[in-house]
């Protein structure tokens, strides 16, 4: 027992110093501290001047002719610069936007390095197909959209499996090869607008090798008859300004996604009655045409353009043969302005389309050649937020029907 008495003291001691230790040092000196202003971390990142953007988008480069901003990292602006040539292209480059330039060529070199590119758009420049280097687009495997729109191209072949929207409008293109849709099973959007093609070019039926495509436009070309073999996916079909002058019976039967179609500036005369019998369709534009009478209207039609035909008279049971209490058709909008009508279309068009909101009357044409004003220029039916509630409360009561003269100036033909 007296040996352990020191032992226990000297550990008093101990303790007591640690203690006093503890105590005595200065925490706040460490975490309470004012922050050090000149403080750097490891890796600085400075300004760049002249483009206000991060020092890291210099590393990943950037073609001093363009501007690469920082929220777009992969995104080369090279538009509206006097470009006579495609400048070097980083890697990590998958937006180039090129229009507005005067680019004549696409050489080999051109995308030697921009592997991983996914829009190009070269649209508003000067190229030449001669000018374009024989499989310079194919080699871009990750390529989805191609902007070649206002140049002095044929239609360019070999291109890539992995695009998906293809735009050539405003170019010389006059031919199609018989293999220049190969291997284009991904494509899904075609814009061959205002070219020379003609009724000779498709009848190879080549775009009915896109499987997957859902828009097609064909307008201010030179057809004179419904192309040929188009891919039963089609949703959406352009084919104004062409010399169109008839519908082959059961032409759409392969078509029966078909949502909208346009056909306007054509040579239609005579078409069968039901032709548009579309489940899916919802717009149809055949206005600036021939027709003399209505024909069917499908059920889900919304919007129905009839505008500048030789239309006298409008009998609604042609267009609703029947109605259906329980399945309403779809028409919300008409317009028929243009036409030789001599009065406004029968009431019983309300019964057949109850969703109707708005007929556009505008000018009609007279015999003589002259212009004439119908008592209602445009129809538009209103309904106020009680009858609503009226009609929430009493099932079945009739809506109310309001006619109300517009002038054209306060009315916006283009719907759509």
């Amino acid at each position: 027992m007296g040996f352990l008495s020191p032992t226990y003291v000297l550990f008093f001691c101990f303790g007591v110093r640690v203690y006093c230790q503890y105590e005595a040092y200065q925490w706040d000196e460490e975490y309470d501290q004012e922050p050090n202003e000149d403080y750097e971390p490891e890796f600085q990142f400075h300004q760049n001047i002249e483009y206000g953007v991060p020092f890291y988008q210099n590393m990943l480069g950037c073609a001093k002719e363009c501007f690469c901003p920082t929220n777009f990292p992969t995104s080369m602006y090279c538009d509206n610069r006097k470009l006579k040539t495609i400048p070097n292209i980083p890697m990590h480059i998958q937006q180039l936007y090129l229009q507005f330039n005067d680019i004549q060529a696409v050489t080999a070199n051109s995308f030697i390095n921009a592997t991983h590119l996914k829009e190009i758009n070269l649209s508003h420049n000067k190229i030449k197909s001669q000018k374009i280097d024989h499989g310079v687009f194919a080699k871009l495997s990750n390529l989805q959209q191609l902007h070649l729109e206002h140049n002095n191209l044929e239609f360019p072949f070999p291109l890539p499996k992995s695009l998906e929207r293809l735009l050539l409008g405003y170019n010389e293109i006059a031919t199609l090869q018989t293999n220049a849709m190969d291997g284009l099973v991904n494509l899904t959007m075609l814009d061959l607008c205002y070219n020379h093609l003609s009724d000779s070019m498709l009848k190879e039926q080549n775009l009915s090798k896109m499987e997957k495509l859902m828009q097609l436009n064909l307008c201010n070309n030179q057809l004179e008859s419904m192309p040929p073999g188009l891919p039963s996916s089609l949703m959406y079909l352009s084919l104004e300004n062409n010399s169109i002058s008839s519908i082959p019976d059961n032409y759409f039967d392969k078509l029966p996604k078909l949502h909208a179609l346009r056909m306007s500036h054509n040579k239609l005369k005579d078409i069968p009655y039901d032709i548009f019998n579309l489940s899916n369709l919802i717009e149809l534009n055949v206005g600036h045409n021939k027709l003399k009478q209505a024909f069917y209207i499908p059920r889900n039609l919304e919007h129905l353009y009839l505008q500048n035909n030789e239309i006298e008279n409008i009998n609604v049971t042609m267009m609703c043969p029947s109605t259906d209490l329980l399945h309403h058709r779809h028409l919300t909008y008409l317009r028929v302005d243009q036409n030789k009508l001599k009065e406004p279309i029968s009431s019983y068009i309300f019964f057949c389309f109850p969703h109707i909101h708005s007929i556009y009357y505008g000018e009609q044409r007279s015999t003589d050649g002259g212009t004439i004003q119908l008592k209602t220029q445009v129809f538009r039916r209103y309904q106020d937020e009680e009858e609503e509630e009226e009609e929430d409360n009493h099932d079945g009561q009739d809506n109310t029907l309001e006619g109300q003269e517009v002038t054209e100036e306060y009315f916006n033909s283009h719907y759509y």
